[in-house]
């Protein structure tokens, strides 16, 4: 059996599992100004972070993704090798 996964598609892999895990940690540890007691100025949101730490969360998310990817890597790998996710009788033939 050959695994069929070439670079582009596991960078494209890649890629939609960063967008998913930026999105699940870019709320995590925010603090609002309406939380913190702070002022809002003109044109201010008090649901918008003070301090958002978004190097913070790019790094968090890359390496959360990295594992993601490696594990879904792994699964696919082994799945093609020991025939654990066959997709042949789909199509209706057997």
């Amino acid at each position: 059996m050959k695994f069929l996964l070439n670079p582009f598609t596991m960078v494209v892999i890649y890629l939609t599992i960063w967008w998913t895990v930026l999105f699940a940690v870019l709320p995590l540890g925010n603090k609002t100004y309406a939380e913190m007691g702070i002022e809002i100025t003109d044109g201010g949101d008090p649901g918008a972070p003070v301090n958002p730490n978004l190097k913070k969360k790019a790094i968090t998310t890359t390496w959360v993704a990295a594992v993601c990817m490696a594990g879904l890597y792994l699964l696919l790998f082994l799945s093609d090798k020991f025939g654990w996710l066959s997709l042949d009788g789909i199509a209706g033939g057997q």
